[in-house]
């Protein structure tokens, strides 16, 4: 008698399970959650019979801080502000800096080379897809401030676009906004170089570094973020991967660079949302950009297109503190992002 054939789903799903990771590719520390992913990102639908293997088709998120060869910190050269060597040493010799909090010692502010990596659940290197890179402000830490307390990573996953973050550590828990390496011509070039790689290993493709290589690139800019913002697009102006740049309550300075920026390609969008501590420069800027017929808009359109220049002015129940979690809207980076709709996921 012949032998019995198993039943066509316990085909399915044993070849299935051989597609599936064996665990997740989540080294970081405890508390970068990335499991909440998976209770946020809506099923994709599928046919009856493979109903029962819900994600057997969708990679599982993935989060985890790597050190970076090109990370902004440490910086051994000249701070461009001032012509003098970044790092000095205090009065025991010590190497450090003095910054508004008091002296900071190298060792412990700017020698952190680890950059916060996330892949949301779902996402497909081989669809249209965008990198969104984060620069954070002062007093603050990658784990504990970007992805705990401001929820970035998490706010990826929960928009509806096929992108990843990428959010290196700058000055640690310090008052600073120095750009260190990002000061240099070349290095955040490298640096988005070294992120394709690391993306890609991350997402356990080491083949597709040249598909994240040629991912457009958003950055975003909270606070002290400002500086290193303005100048990696200052070094990066003819570089037509930068699809757009969007400041939350961190227009502090460097008008000129952003100015620069967004008249020198009129494909890219631009959005600064604040509040009082940054009003009058953004009002300034408005001015400029006013005068030279650059149109500028007051809030945003159902789609962020090319050439949009934003202005949101904030409200008066909104704080700096909280703003990258709460703004003109709960999770206005997942709102961002979703007005991008050539990025669905």
């Amino acid at each position: 008698m012949p032998a019995l054939r198993p039943p066509l789903l316990a085909v399915a799903l044993c070849a299935l399970a051989s597609l599936v990771p064996a665990e997740k590719a989540l080294s970081a520390p405890h508390d970068l959650r990335a499991e909440t992913d998976r209770h946020v990102v809506a099923a994709p639908l599928l046919p009856l019979q493979l109903a029962q293997l819900p994600g057997a088709f969708r990679k599982p998120s993935k989060t985890k801080l790597v050190e970076f060869e090109n990370a902004p910190f440490p910086f051994e050269g000249v701070d461009p502000r001032t012509g003098r060597p970044f790092i000095n040493a205090d009065e025991t010799g010590r190497p450090g800096r003095a910054t508004r909090g008091g002296f900071k010692p190298e060792d412990q502010t700017y020698a952190d080379q680890r950059v916060l990596l996330h892949i949301p659940e779902g996402f497909d290197v081989r669809r249209p897809a965008v990198i969104v890179v984060f620069f954070h402000g002062h007093r603050a830490t990658i784990a504990a401030d970007v992805l705990t307390r401001q929820r970035v990573a998490e706010q990826i996953s929960l928009s509806q676009a096929n992108a990843v973050l990428v959010a290196p550590q700058f000055a640690v828990n310090a008052a600073d906004s120095s750009a260190g390496s990002f000061w240099e011509p070349e290095l955040f070039r490298l640096f988005l170089e070294e992120t394709s790689e690391q993306l890609a290993l991350l997402n356990r493709e080491p083949g597709t570094t040249r598909i994240f290589d040629r991912m457009p690139v958003i950055i975003i800019g909270y606070s002290g973020g400002y500086s290193p913002t303005a100048w990696a697009i200052h070094h990066s102006s003819t570089n037509k991967r930068l699809r757009g740049v969007v400041l939350l309550d961190a227009l502090y300075g460097e008008l000129d660079k952003f100015e620069k920026w967004i008249k020198s390609d009129r494909t890219r969008f631009f959005v600064s949302a604040f509040l009082g501590s940054t009003r009058a420069r953004n009002l300034e800027l408005q001015k400029i950009l006013a005068d030279q017929n650059i149109p500028l808009r007051t809030s945003l359109d159902p789609q962020l297109r090319p050439g949009s220049v934003v202005f949101i002015a904030g409200g008066a129940d909104e704080r700096h503190s909280n703003f990258v979690t709460q703004a003109w809207t709960a999770n206005p980076i997942s709102d961002l992002l979703n007005r991008l709709p050539e990025y669905r996921r």
